[in-house]
């Protein structure tokens, strides 16, 4: 059955299948970039949609989810997203009682949000489903090479973090 209507356009409600790049942009990195990261968005959306989250507030679950809760500012340093951001993905993730906000104990002029048990859950089957989506993206690369495009990757985004494994290893 073919998915292109009336003059050869596609019909309603379909997404449009991606077409080979031109030359001109075909070795242009931030054309791929951009289009790598819409496909790992796509796949990475509809696996956490059974789980009623964004990959963003999956990002926040990873974030806090240590033994010590984390403030709201904390949080958002670990993203690096700016506090109001942070306050509306807090928002939502309290909304749906993954995580709950209380009062620290050791500051209380300060909040600290940590996962619900509810959370925890979401968390470790959102985890796994978001690690399927990754691999799916990967994929057509060897494993070898889906660590190398990870560290390449890693290292163009946090040119000034040390390499964790090293840091690892050296203790």
């Amino acid at each position: 059955m073919s998915t292109h209507g009336p003059a050869g356009g596609l019909s309603a409600g379909e997404p449009p299948q991606p077409q080979p790049p031109v030359p001109a942009l075909a070795l242009r990195m931030g054309y791929l970039l951009k289009h790598a990261q819409l496909r790992m968005a796509e796949l990475n959306a509809a696996a956490l949609a059974p789980f009623g989250i964004t990959g963003r507030q999956l990002a926040v679950l990873l974030a806090i989810d240590s033994q010590a809760p984390l403030s709201q500012q904390e949080a958002a340093g670990r993203l690096g997203v700016d506090r109001t951001t942070m306050v509306a993905l807090i928002d939502e993730l309290e909304g749906k009682q993954l995580v709950q906000r209380r009062q620290d104990p050791a500051d209380r002029r300060k909040n600290v949000v940590a996962l619900t048990p509810a959370g925890r859950g979401t968390l470790r089957k959102a985890g796994k489903a978001s690690d399927e989506a990754e691999r799916r993206f990967l994929a057509p690369l060897t494993g070898d090479q889906a660590a190398q495009v990870r560290e390449a990757l890693r290292r163009i985004a946090f040119p000034s973090v040390t390499e964790p494994a090293a840091t690892e290893r050296a203790g």
